[in-house]
């Protein structure tokens, strides 16, 4: 089994999404297994957990203070003027009880 890089992997993907072929279509015509592409779609997609909390701030509003939250590689920066519902969507987000 080969073993792509990163830069390879984003190669393919762009590729393939680029000729409107289907992902099996596409992995036969190029020499790839259809899962290998799956895997690869759903590691740069999103977790199926993820919400996405949008302030509705003017944009000069935005440059406000912000809470940081930071685990890892990933960080959260939420306004300081977020109400408390969608901080309770964040924080359920992280998968926290309240």
């Amino acid at each position: 089994m080969k073993k792509y890089s990163e830069e390879e992997k984003a190669m393919w993907m762009e590729d393939w999404k680029a000729s409107g072929k289907s992902r099996g279509a596409y992995a036969k015509a190029n020499g790839l297994n259809p899962r290998t592409l799956r895997n690869w779609e759903r590691a740069g997609a999103p977790p199926q957990n993820f919400i996405e909390v949008k302030a509705h701030l003017p944009e000069v509003v935005r440059y406000l203070p912000e809470i940081l939250i930071e685990k890892g590689d990933v960080r959260i920066h939420i306004p300081i003027s977020i109400n408390r519902n969608e901080l309770r969507a964040v924080i359920e987000g992280l998968g926290c009880q309240l």
